[in-house]
């Protein structure tokens, strides 16, 4: 898969493994159960188990989780910020900043 930005060298799946690690520390930070955390979150437990296991969940079921750990702003806040690496290219975010679809090819 290509990407548009790939400014390190992690992999999808070492990014999943990244967030697993981070959701059970928080968790375990606040001294929370997995059974506790499920009836907060309304995520079976099963399911935060297999993601601290396999680091594999639906995007509703984490941003549930991260809710119930009280982290809503920084997922609020995750992708909020446009991102670019030359002047053109931010030239070019401000230009398609109303747009409501994009292209089939990537300008480049």
């Amino acid at each position: 898969m290509n990407f548009i930005y790939d400014f390190t060298l992690d992999s999808v799946e070492d990014l999943m493994q990244m967030l697993s690690r981070n959701l059970q520390k928080r968790r375990l930070e606040k001294n929370i159960s997995r059974a506790l955390l499920s009836q907060l979150s309304g995520v079976p437990a099963s399911t935060i188990a297999k993601f601290e296991k396999v680091h594999k969940i639906s995007l509703e079921s984490y941003v549930a989780l991260c809710k119930a750990l009280g982290y809503s702003d920084e997922i609020k806040n995750l992708l909020a910020e446009s991102k670019y690496s030359t002047m053109q290219e931010l030239d070019r975010i401000h230009r398609n900043q109303n747009r409501k679809r994009g292209r089939n090819e990537i300008d480049r």
